[in-house]
């Protein structure tokens, strides 16, 4: 299964994306993880290119390691820069194996350089979850087959 079908079963709308501008302030993308309860936030430009990634782990590791703050620190100074990407067509196993290689949580999907989303691997365990329960579910319904033959 693509991650374009996983959107639909999952019922995704891209305009509910939010993303951040490299030279908002660190401050401002805590407030939009903390209000959106989100764990990773796009960074786009001004022409909604994908450009980095800020995550709740980039604003620990990055602005308060040795007793440091965020204080004035803008995103661009913390973001990641180099991010790994997936489009709607690519394949779930794609996503699952790119998150785990990188050790990523949070996945942009990028259309011509545009970001339209994110998944996270929540997102994806749990599709896989009720695709599972659903199975188990109805598994009642198949023919009882002997186990010796």
């Amino acid at each position: 299964m693509n991650i374009r079908d996983m959107l639909k079963v999952t019922g995704f709308k891209s305009q509910s994306l939010i993303t951040v501008g490299p030279d908002e302030f660190v401050s401002a993308a805590i407030q939009k993880l903390a209000y959106h309860n989100k764990g990773a936030l796009p960074v786009c430009n001004d022409k909604n290119e994908l450009i980095g990634i800020i995550t709740e782990r980039d604003i620990v590791r990055k602005c308060f390691v040795n007793g440091g703050t965020f204080t004035n620190k803008k995103i661009m100074d913390i973001m990641t820069q180099q991010v790994a990407v997936a489009t709607m067509d690519d394949d779930l196993d794609y996503a699952i194996n790119t998150m785990k290689k990188k050790m990523i949580r949070h996945l942009p999907i990028v259309e011509d350089k545009m970001v339209v989303g994110i998944i996270s691997m929540r997102d994806i365990l749990g599709f896989q979850y009720e695709e599972t329960k659903a199975e188990i579910k109805y598994i009642h319904l198949l023919p009882k087959r002997s186990l010796l033959k």
